[in-house]
């Protein structure tokens, strides 16, 4: 049973980085493709998934279109109950439902004035007061729901409502908005989950002139964990006969710490380099 799943550009779509950590997180299988959200194309590219207009969207392998990430996260908790996508526990599962909803449906000043970008984190920027009320509002269900169900998680173990506030850490951190250590110190388990860290690599391959919704102010480094220092190179040979990822021979080559390493193509190449540490089958050659 394997989805379909489109989402926009990484860098920037909060809504498909909901959509994609729903199926990397909880080991649904999917195919992505990635539909050309800034390059004008999204109308031809979701014209097979009508009424659908919007991303991210998944269709099933029986062909039903879903869109919506909170219709796709009850469908595949509906279709995957073994996966745990919501809490066991029925407090803390309805708990983490309100928490999705509320953020699916609200909070439009910290949307609008903070869209989200993974490049690095703003320096002087303001927050408006509606943004800090969002902020703090955010930061007060946070508080709530990690003291009642404790771990390192929203309401226990990892789950759909993580997804969901996965692009508001983004947020917190692309702009330095102000919270409290222990919602800084959720923003920081945030961004060094591996599986956001992937979402990044792979969403740095992609290079924008103009860059959307770039603001007139200083961009420092990005304020997830720092990756090892990794370079794209011309030639072999690698250490590496097939590609980590595919098992096919290798074609592109990268560099790191004096060694050399081959890839597929030149994207499983390149999303390895901006992160290394963050692909277990590439860490698993390496060692």
């Amino acid at each position: 049973m394997t989805y379909d799943l489109f989402i926009g550009d990484r860098m920037f779509s909060s809504w498909s980085l909901r959509g994609w950590l729903m199926f990397e997180k909880f080991g649904l299988p999917v195919r992505t493709q990635v539909a050309g959200l800034y390059s004008g194309t999204l109308a031809q590219d979701l014209a097979p998934l009508a009424p659908a207009r919007l991303v991210p969207v998944m269709r099933t392998s029986e062909g039903i279109v879903i869109g919506d990430t909170l219709a796709m996260a009850e469908t595949l908790a509906e279709r995957h109950p073994e996966a745990g996508l919501w809490p066991e526990l029925p407090e803390a599962r309805g708990l983490a439902r309100w928490l999705a909803a509320e953020i699916h449906s609200g909070f439009a000043a910290l949307r609008a004035e903070c869209p989200m970008q993974l490049f690095g984190r703003y320096e002087g920027f303001a927050p408006s007061d509606a943004v800090r009320a969002d902020v703090a509002r955010i930061e007060s269900l946070w508080t709530l729901a990690l003291e009642r169900h404790g771990g390192d998680w929203l309401c226990g173990e990892y789950s759909l409502a993580d997804v969901f506030y996965a692009p508001v850490a983004a947020r917190i951190a692309g702009y330095g908005l102000p919270v409290g250590a222990a919602a800084a110190e959720y923003v920081d388990r945030v961004l060094a989950d591996p599986a956001l860290r992937r979402w990044r690599a792979m969403g740095l391959t992609v290079r924008y002139d103009p860059e959307p919704y770039r603001l007139d102010l200083h961009r420092g480094a990005w304020p997830g964990p720092a990756p090892i220092p990794a370079r794209a190179v011309e030639r072999g040979p690698s250490e590496n006969a097939a590609c980590p990822y595919s098992g096919k021979p290798v074609t592109d080559y990268m560099e790191m710490q004096g060694r050399v390493f081959g890839f597929c193509n030149a994207f499983c190449r390149d999303k390895t380099v901006q992160d290394p540490a963050a692909w277990p089958r590439f860490m698993a050659i390496l060692r």
